[in-house]
């Protein structure tokens, strides 16, 4: 199955990068390679590290982009461990990078990867399908209590109590081993009129339980603030998100990064001493254009945002 993947805002996210032809860049998220095509069409002299978790994601960036040789490097390995991967690569700063958090179309289409709540697969979900737990793990081996957490935190579900009492109580009868199984259960722990309306009854399950597997939140408060470390002055940082939890975490780091005090709003005066080291270039989160969600549906929650370092 081809890696393929529609980048989102791409035309934002060049222009937001603002490229410098020696620069170096950095695209967090590799995926299909959709963003970084373009980006490097603009390097010159400059450098393109492509960072991702999924191999095979690697494996077809390798390919797609190997007309530009030695102009891009190639890195298995999640963006949170940008200082060690940039150290690796002797290099002290950059002057941009790109992270897109959102699930790529190839790990959502293929079934086998276990992502998607419309296809039978496996329950894996792992981006980096070398390590980690899966979300058979999770379904299977979490507490009631921890799973209404999950989905109460990273799901947003507020039948999470319901849905976790039914997934306890399924696997106590045989362990639940697919994603059309599962999306079964859930469809039997909620209330009709809730079942058949709106989005897909099992979506906000699916979203937590992806989170949790890869740790995508649990990480990503200090991996922005280390990005935000390695960017020269001038240095240009786009975060492409998709739920609320992932652009409120982007959002509280950048205005912290923003601002010159962040002392008690009460204090007479400034003791902290905190001097802002960003500003934004997108003050509110930039959104995909009509024309671009009549072409790419799944763009319809992202949301982009900019900042540069001074």
């Amino acid at each position: 199955m081809e890696f393929a993947h529609i980048p989102i805002m791409l035309n934002e996210c060049v222009i937001g990068l603002n490229i410098k032809p020696n620069g170096i860049y950095v695209d967090g998220t590799l995926g299909g390679a959709g963003h970084s095509i373009e980006i490097i069409k603009h390097i010159d002299s400059g450098l393109l590290i492509g960072i991702d978790k999924d191999l095979d994601a690697i494996k077809f960036a390798q390919n797609r982009l190997k007309s530009y040789g030695e102009k891009v490097k190639y890195v298995h390995d999640d963006f949170k461990n940008i200082i060690e991967i940039l150290n690796n690569f002797k290099i002290d700063k950059i002057d941009g990078i790109l992270v897109d958090l959102g699930v790529s179309s190839y790990q959502i289409d293929n079934a086998e990867r276990g992502f998607s709540y419309m296809h039978d697969g496996p329950l894996d979900m792992r981006m980096n399908t070398e390590s980690g737990i899966t979300a058979y793990d999770v379904v299977n081996d979490y507490s009631e209590s921890e799973l209404a957490k999950i989905l109460f935190e990273y799901g947003e579900e507020k039948f999470g109590n319901c849905i976790a009492r039914s997934i306890v109580r399924e696997r106590e009868k045989s362990p639940i081993l697919s994603t059309l199984k599962l999306v079964e259960v859930i469809e039997k722990a909620l209330p009709p009129k809730v079942r058949y309306s709106g989005g897909h009854s099992a979506k906000r399950t699916f979203q937590a339980i992806r989170i949790e597997v890869n740790g995508e939140l649990y990480f990503l408060r200090q991996a922005l603030k280390n990005i935000i470390s390695m960017l020269n002055i001038g240095g240009r940082l786009c975060v492409i998100t998709f739920h609320t939890l992932e652009d409120r975490i982007a959002k509280e780091v950048f205005n912290e990064y923003a601002t010159d005090c962040i002392c008690d709003k009460h204090a007479p005066v400034c003791i902290c001493g905190h001097k802002a080291t960003i500003k934004h270039i997108s003050r509110k989160p930039i959104s995909p254009s009509q024309e671009e969600l009549n072409i790419n549906s799944r763009a319809g929650s992202a949301k982009l945002r900019i900042i540069e370092k001074i």
